[in-house]
């Protein structure tokens, strides 16, 4: 003991080493603390490091709030100009002709435009009121932004691109065929020539590009007097 004692001079070093060892130790527990919170309000947000309630409390959430008539409305109004955009290209022939990727469903962002709209469409319900229940606003929101992003992303394509995976030769048909049906619906032109101008119009397109049904519907309603009637067939007497 007495040789133990010899050493008391030791004691004052040593307690500032070990009054730092605690001091330190004390800091990097409250770092890592610290760091904790961060993370979980990182992964959880802030209401996961926030305090709870009291013991004995049960939280409720909070009821969702009921959607105003114009946040509604503009909602339905996204989806018709969505909508007023991919009209514009389906009932102008000379537009899809020009930009031909906004029908080939050959390609994966056209597939995906179509397939966003008709999801969209689906969900679009008759009467807005219906858009009240937060379920389903919830999905039609989400699938007609999904169908305004597809496509946004398809026309940026077409426009990029235009004709460009045409040959030479291809693209002078597609040329001639815009011509052509230009002459089809040109009401000055006599009824022999527009019927003939929109046969070969189609004739040029064969083989490049598939138009839409509503797109010859819409030509074809246009030009349905130069067309005439369909010949009924001969009865005997």
């Amino acid at each position: 003991m007495d040789h133990i004692w010899g050493f008391w001079w030791l004691i004052f070093p040593l307690s500032g080493i070990i009054g730092g060892w605690i001091k330190g130790a004390q800091k990097w527990d409250e770092k890592r603390r610290r760091d904790k919170i961060e993370l979980a309000r990182i992964k959880y947000g802030q209401a996961a490091a926030a305090p709870g309630p009291p013991a004995g409390d049960v939280a409720t959430p909070a009821a969702p709030a009921a959607p105003t008539s114009t946040e509604i409305d503009r909602l339905l109004a996204e989806h018709t100009d969505t909508e007023r955009r991919w009209l514009d290209y389906e009932l102008d022939v000379g537009k899809l002709i020009d930009f031909p990727v906004m029908t080939d469903m050959r390609e994966p962002v056209t597939v995906d435009f179509h397939r966003a709209k008709l999801e969209a469409d689906r969900l679009r319900p008759e009467d807005p009121k219906e858009l009240r229940d937060a379920d389903l606003r919830a999905r039609y929101a989400d699938a007609v932004r999904e169908y305004t992003l597809a496509f946004e992303i398809a026309e940026r394509e077409a426009k990029r691109r235009r004709a460009a995976d045409f040959s030479p030769e291809e693209r002078q048909h597609l040329e001639r065929a815009k011509k052509l049906l230009s002459l089809a619906e040109d009401s000055g032109a006599t009824q022999a020539e527009r019927q003939s101008a929109y046969k070969r119009a189609t004739h040029e397109l064969q083989g490049l590009i598939v138009l839409p049904e509503a797109t010859t519907d819409a030509i074809e309603q246009r030009i349905a007097g130069a067309l005439g009637p369909a010949t009924p067939p001969h009865q005997d007497h």
